[in-house]
């Protein structure tokens, strides 16, 4: 046995507490018949109202919509990172991106990433840019094989796994049949698409090395929502996950013809952009051809079906009115996502609710459905779900956080809490504290940090504490700089 498989095993440890807890959940209703199958749809970029039953105006979403009137949409529901990479090892692992180590987005071989010789993942400070005050941690390059993905969790419980789209993990090495997943269809280190048109190729890119050309012309979001059809046919008779991770809606801005002509008929709103609403909507379409197979197996019943997104809609082409700002900021634009989970047996129809959850949540939430083991030699942050889906309680805690060591353009590093209806925002450089109440102002438009500096300090230490027991790496002064930093 291979010491990564060794540590893998023994990280399991005894049975965990949350399968017998599984069971009792079970019993709602009258209860499935099998092990649930788990679909977990990641949208790229998807901001929190870029639907019509989240808001919009603009973009038509039938079968999102009918996805909500089936399932509990979450209102307060975040991704783990503004940006992609640390959310979607967030999802796969129920860890904070601050605990893992991958807390921008990776850069694949194309864009620079260069793979060590040694193969271990970058640990030193980079200061490139002299008119940046602060040194920061390196990026990962990957996320390290050691960690515990949904699919190795589910796999002694005998389940399937398929991940289709963008992986954006790492490269050959790290792909996620290296974590797990039976099937990988277009997962790679890319971060964006060649091209949404098959070959899917550009020649400062190259091609989506995992994914094969099958039709010239046949627009990506088609293709990834037929590939998911195909693997629920086909092992509608085993319980499986398959991760549904769309390149979409992230750039390049490229939709069907057919559908940017439709937008361009349409009256624009805040949100006006004629191609992104058509890849919008394309994933739509994709959307309810994977719910159309879930019928057609006959598993839909069985099925815990999650969709939500990695980060907050890019500023541009999208707009995430009423909240502020979008991807890479720490505003609500940039954290808060569409969230909603269908299943059909425990899960009451029109459901909503507002307690706030976020992406390392899905892992526990999936290991307690199916009865699976969770690790006990490493901490896992997310908290099961089980008890909002079904009904019968509440969650423990009481704030999630965010960690940023990284300038994004002007914007400096920044860490976040929200704690009940309170976030706060620490920046480390310029002014220190941003402080919000997001029940009386989600637009974020009233900074209460001045006026309340007893609450900045309670949670600016409940933030630093959080910060040093993930030991996460933060931002450091370059030599001989001598501005005072929050504490």
């Amino acid at each position: 046995m291979r010491r990564r498989d060794l540590i893998k095993t023994l990280g399991f440890g005894a049975a965990a507490a949350t399968a017998p807890a599984a069971c009792r959940v079970l019993t709602v209703g009258a209860g499935p018949k099998r092990k649930p199958s788990f679909v977990l749809i990641l949208v790229d970029d998807m901001g929190w109202t870029d639907a019509a039953c989240l808001g919009s105006k603009y973009y038509e979403t039938p079968n999102i919509d009918r996805l909500v009137a089936q399932g509990m949409r979450f209102t307060n529901g975040y991704a783990a990172c503004a940006v992609c990479s640390p959310t979607r090892a967030a999802v796969m692992t129920g860890r904070y991106p601050a605990r893992l180590g991958v807390t921008d987005w990776i850069r694949a071989r194309f864009q620079g990433g260069k793979i060590p010789e040694d193969k271990k993942n970058p640990s030193e400070y980079t200061a490139p840019n002299p008119n940046q005050k602060l040194a920061c941690p390196e990026n990962a390059l990957w996320m390290e094989l050691d960690e515990i993905t949904i699919a190795e969790a589910l796999k002694p419980e005998g389940y399937v796994s398929c991940h289709i789209g963008k992986w954006h993990l790492g490269a050959d090495d790290w792909h996620p049949e290296k974590q797990g997943f039976d099937l990988n269809i277009g997962g790679c280190d890319f971060g964006q698409p060649p091209s949404y048109f098959d070959p899917y190729a550009n020649p400062h890119q190259g091609s989506i090395p995992t994914l094969e050309p099958r039709k010239e012309g046949e627009y990506l979001t088609d293709r990834e929502g037929d590939e998911a059809a195909r693997f629920i046919k086909e092992h509608k008779d085993k319980p499986f996950f398959l991760y549904m991770a769309h390149y979409a809606v992230h750039m390049p801005i490229q939709g069907k013809e057919d559908l940017v002509e439709k937008y361009k008929a349409r009256t624009p709103t805040n949100q006006k952009n004629p191609t992104y609403a058509a890849m919008v909507e394309s994933v739509d379409q994709a959307l309810g051809r994977i719910m159309a197979a879930l019928d057609e197996a006959g598993v839909a019943d069985d099925t815990l079906l999650i969709f939500t997104s990695d980060n907050g809609g890019l500023l541009g082409p999208t707009d995430n009115a009423p909240l502020r700002a979008g991807k890479g900021f720490p505003y609500e634009g940039g954290i808060r996502e569409p969230t909603i989970i269908r299943w059909p047996r425990v899960v009451k129809p029109g459901t909503v609710s507002d307690a706030p959850v976020t992406s390392v949540d899905y892992f526990p939430t999936i290991c307690e459905a199916a009865g699976a083991k969770t690790p006990t030699d490493r901490p896992i942050d997310g908290e099961s779900l089980m008890p909002l889906l079904a009904r019968t309680g509440a969650l423990k805690r009481d704030a999630i956080f965010w960690h940023f060591p990284h300038y994004r353009g002007n914007l400096p590093p920044y860490s976040i809490v929200r704690a009940g209806d309170w976030k706060l925002i620490k920046w480390y450089e310029g002014t220190p504290f941003e402080l919000y109440n997001l029940k009386e102002d989600l637009s974020e438009k009233n900074d209460l940090a001045e006026k309340m500096p007893e609450k900045v300090k309670e949670l600016s230490a409940r933030l630093t504490a959080w910060l040093e027991e993930c030991s996460a790496r933060l931002p450091k002064e370059k030599p001989h700089a001598n501005e005072n930093r929050p504490q």
